[in-house]
């Protein structure tokens, strides 16, 4: 196994969450708890 020096160990990326992915959890959840809001609580048209 070959050692990595400091310098090559601060240019490794990856892992991390991108912000789009954090987006896209955050409106799955928001959906899925409008939906089932909707299916559990059904409110009529106020007019």
């Amino acid at each position: 196994m070959e050692k990595l020096t400091d310098v090559e160990m601060k240019n490794i990326s990856g892992g991390g969450i991108s912000i789009g992915v954090v987006a896209a959890i955050v409106a799955g959840i928001t959906f899925i708890t409008g939906l089932l809001d909707g299916i559990l609580r059904p409110l009529g048209c106020r007019e």
